[in-house]
C-alpha cells in the first residue's frame, strides 16, 4: 500500500494543490486518492490541473461527466474510482433509474464491442 502524504506532513507545494482542491470541491480534506499520489508532487499538480480543466461544466453538465467517469471507472475494475464518482454522480443529480441505465449501456457496449472485435468486423464505408 502506497504511502499517504497528510496535510501536516506535506511539502509546501503538495499543501498548495491541497489548498485548491478543498477551495474547489468545498471539502474539509482531500481524498486518499491525491494523498496517495501527491508521493510525487508534479504528477499531484498535473491530474489536478487536468481534472479540474476537464470536469468543469462545458458542453457537459458535470452529472453526464461523472456518468461518463463512472462508466470508465467500473469497466476498468477500479473500485476506488468507482466509490468516488458514484458518489459524485449521485451528488450531481443521478438517480437509481439513470445508474440501472448507464450499466445497461456499458454492459450492451461491451457485448457488442466484444462480438465486433471477436468477428473482425470491417468498419462499414458510409462510418469512416
Amino acid at each position: 500500500m502506497t504511502n499517504l502524504v497528510t496535510y501536516e506532513d506535506a511539502s509546501e507545494e503538495v499543501r498548495t494543490v491541497y489548498d485548491d482542491i478543498k477551495r474547489a470541491r468545498k471539502i474539509d480534506r482531500v481524498s486518499n486518492f491525491w494523498m496517495a499520489i501527491a508521493n510525487h508532487p508534479p504528477t499531484l499538480r498535473r491530474t489536478w490541473e487536468s481534472l479540474k480543466e476537464i470536469m468543469a461544466d462545458g458542453a457537459l453538465d458535470i452529472r453526464i461527466k461523472e456518468m461518463i467517469y463512472l462508466a470508465i471507472s467500473i469497466n476498468n475494475g477500479c473500485e476506488y474510482c468507482r466509490a468516488s464518482h458514484g458518489a459524485s454522480a449521485r451528488k450531481a443529480g443521478m438517480t437509481e433509474e439513470m445508474f440501472g441505465e448507464l450499466m445497461a449501456v456499458v454492459a450492451m457496449a461491451n457485448e457488442t464491442n466484444k462480438l465486433a472485435e471477436g468477428y473482425g468486423v470491417p468498419v462499414d464505408d458510409a462510418l469512416a
